[in-house]
């Protein structure tokens, strides 16, 4: 049994055989939450999951100025920033295009919903490799052609066509 976290719909279950499961996402399901809620300053909401069967369990907490435990000392000057977060995505690679297209448009709607919109996980970044990577099928280039400065033999393949573009 998954445990549902508030604001989720149930899971639908589906084992691999490696010790855990995978929710199904399908033409009429797809996992969702409530719109996330940003946190008061200083305090936190974390979101969890295991093979134990916690599914995105929602818990709340507040940061100290420090916090020590044994063998552990974090300590947070939110004065100091060294990074600006410009947001949070994946990649779409071919082995990821050629799955999704495998499912049928409602389930890839519900899927890319899952991903991009509020009653999702809201990414709102994505990286597209350029060329082939280790993610594709074949090896591939967009210029093979030596010394082609002026890239007049620059070409994007089906694989971009098809699945990316």
């Amino acid at each position: 049994t998954l445990l549902c976290p508030s604001g989720a719909r149930p899971c639908i279950p589906k084992d691999f055989g490696h010790g855990s499961v995978v929710c199904v996402c399908n033409a009429t399901y797809c996992d969702s939450l409530d719109p996330l809620v940003l946190p008061a300053p200083g305090s936190y909401v974390k979101y969890e999951s295991s093979k134990a069967g916690k599914r995105l369990e929602r818990s709340e907490g507040t940061f100290q100025s420090s916090l020590h435990t044994p063998g552990l000392l974090l300590t947070l000057n939110i004065s100091t920033l060294y990074q600006h977060v410009k947001g949070f995505g994946g990649s779409l690679s071919d082995a990821a295009a050629m799955n999704i297209l495998r499912l049928s448009r409602p389930a890839q709607d519900n899927l890319l919903r899952s991903y991009f919109s509020e009653s999702g996980i809201e990414y709102n970044l994505i990286r597209v490799p350029m060329a082939c990577s280790d993610f594709s099928v074949r090896p591939y280039s967009y210029d093979d052609i030596p010394h082609d400065y002026e890239l007049k033999h620059f070409r994007l393949v089906d694989e971009d066509l098809k699945m990316k573009v």
